[in-house]
């Protein structure tokens, strides 16, 4: 049976993200394997991945709020609300140089298809305006747009569906094949692709958002000859990607900016023209996208700090990220340095708060702090990895929804020779744990043996306040109810911190235990600590109790019960 053609209209645009979200989920790891342009700091399919997340929660939004109103008689989504949706959501959840520019493809196409804002769908003209608007908006958005990039690729798809005929599903192919073409010829545009044997990480990024689209319309996957994936989408001339890695250490010669730093900017648009032109004197990669009042800035400098107060000077930043591409990366080569001495062993570790980051450095830790809302891509525990500088490490990513992002760090940086333990805490306390057994003197296996039985054998909770209603496993909450989880689920719902807190402790000491670590937020009540502590005294003989400050980026409370 002949397939029927879909229109693009907010459920195509529902569908394409979540397609598009699974395509990046599945490719991911082999684009963070292959980046190493502008920076080999291995993110960008992380950031990719995380850029079009963003998106699809906030077309997800737009449904669950018109069914949440359908009894009220709501109208059903149109396609500008979609398509808005999702340029906006990508643009605030934009990472790193190729995520900000996809949130600006997104854009693009979003000031075509929302220009009739009452329409309930577009034909195949009109995605074709709008493929070529995200083309052309992106280069727009980049400094200095650079050829064999995910620009060339983006320009590739505008130019292959020039005077296309057919439907929506029939444009989508033809702007899929134009990017695949220009994708495989990347290598030959950019120098440094050349040197390292790939194809640019991002452009393969915009192929496979690409292939999703083309399923979408057809409910067929793209697929290549077999065989040929290896040369089209994860390298060529047979370079492996864990031999790309290795020879990207060459573009460590040519140096470059110390710090990447995003923000989201509040500014007018004459504020933001004065702000490029001051941060392009700063520094390179400047990738400005946005409109309306809303940008998302993107830059690589030296001096972070002038960079922030740039955009303090334009209007009002925040979401500030600022990370460093530290010792060991190709951003700080050291030329005439001599190298340092390789430790034997590390323990690198992501962690909630920057109290907490100080006690795990105390510990002897290399810290990746992760702040509320924003996970730190495969790319920054690689370079915290290069920057603990040892040929052993223990990762340990403190954070359950963390596996893949540490599994895909742990792959790469042991393609750089460093041998690495991955042990899957799901807490900082379970980290705390394994911390506290750590010996870098025994062998590495009965090391992180040890670790991970810490680790396992500490029960984990949380207490912290509801964002909003929603189903949880003990029942219905509201925004400003008091959660407290236990191994990750909700299992009691309360209206105190304390009483809450108290309830979950119980709960966990039901089962016995012999310490109790306590991990207090600066949001959270002076008195808990005490009455905790109490509690413990009072009705557990034999078990100890210990404190700890997390900070103020730090959760509201954290339990570990070992």
């Amino acid at each position: 049976m002949a397939q029927v053609p879909q229109p693009l209209d907010a459920l195509a645009v529902r569908t394409w993200c979540g397609l598009a979200l699974r395509a990046l989920g599945r490719a991911r790891e082999e684009i963070d394997a292959i980046n190493v342009y502008p920076v080999a700091d291995g993110d960008t399919g992380t950031n990719l991945y995380l850029t079009v997340e963003s998106a699809a929660a906030a077309v997800e939004a737009v449904f669950e709020g018109h069914e949440a109103g359908a009894e009220a008689g709501a109208q059903r989504p149109t396609l500008a609300d979609a398509v808005q949706a999702m340029a906006h959501g990508a643009l605030i959840g934009a990472r790193g140089n190729s995520g900000t520019i996809l949130a600006q493809l997104l854009r693009g196409m979003a000031q075509v298809l929302a220009a009739d804002a009452g329409s309930a769908h577009t034909d195949a003209q009109g995605l074709r305006l709008a493929l070529r608007q995200a083309a052309d908006s992106a280069r727009q958005a980049v400094a200095h747009p650079v050829e064999g990039t995910v620009l060339s690729v983006a320009s590739a798809a505008a130019d292959a569906i020039i005077g296309t005929e057919g439907d929506c599903g029939a444009v989508a192919r033809a702007a899929y094949e134009g990017a695949k073409a220009a994708l495989a010829a990347t290598p030959g545009q950019l120098a440094a692709l050349k040197r390292a044997g790939v194809v640019d990480a991002g452009g393969l990024g915009l192929v496979e958002v690409l292939a999703a689209l083309v399923e979408t319309f057809t409910g067929e996957v793209p697929r290549l000859p077999e065989g040929s994936r290896q040369n089209v989408h994860a390298r060529v001339d047979g370079v492996t990607p864990a031999a790309a890695q290795e020879r990207a250490d060459t573009c460590a010669e040519e140096g470059g900016p110390a710090y990447e730093v995003i923000y989201l900017l509040e500014a007018g648009d004459a504020a933001v023209t004065r702000l490029r032109e001051r941060l392009d004197a700063l520094g390179d990669s400047l990738v400005v996208v946005g409109g309306d009042g809303l940008w998302n800035v993107h830059v690589h400098v030296d001096d972070a700090g002038a960079a922030v107060e740039a955009g303090v000077e334009a209007g009002r930043p925040y979401r500030i990220r600022i990370t460093h591409f530290a010792a060991g990366d190709v951003h700080t080569a050291g030329a005439g340095r001599p190298p340092r001495e390789r430790a034997q062993r590390a323990v690198v570790a992501v962690v909630p708060g920057e109290g907490l980051a100080g006690l795990y450095r105390e510990a002897g830790a290399t810290t990746v702090l992760a702040r509320a809302g924003e996970p730190p891509a495969s790319g920054e525990l690689v370079a915290a990895v290069r920057r603990a500088h040892a040929r052993e490490v223990v990762l340990l990513p403190n954070d359950a929804d963390l596996r893949h992002t540490a599994a895909a760090a742990a792959e790469q940086a042991r393609a750089e020779g460093v041998r690495v333990a991955l042990i899957p805490t799901r807490s900082a306390v379970q980290g705390i744990a394994a911390l506290a057994v750590h010996e870098p003197d025994r062998r590495f296996d009965e090391d992180v043996v040890a670790m991970t039985s810490a680790a396992g054998a500490t029960r984990y909770a949380e207490v912290a306040v509801a964002e909003r209603q929603s189903w949880t496993m003990a029942g219905v909450c509201q925004a400003g109810d008091v959660l407290g989880l236990i191994d990750g689920d909700v299992a009691v719902i309360g209206s105190d911190v304390t009483a809450t807190a108290e309830t979950v402790l119980d709960r966990m000491l039901a089962s016995g235990g012999e310490m109790v670590t306590l991990v207090l937020g600066d949001e959270a009540p002076e008195a808990v600590a005490a009455h905790l502590e109490a509690r413990v005294r009072e009705s557990y003989l034999a078990v100890d109790t210990v404190v700890y400050r997390g900070g103020r980026q730090g959760p509201l409370l954290l339990i570990g019960v070992e």
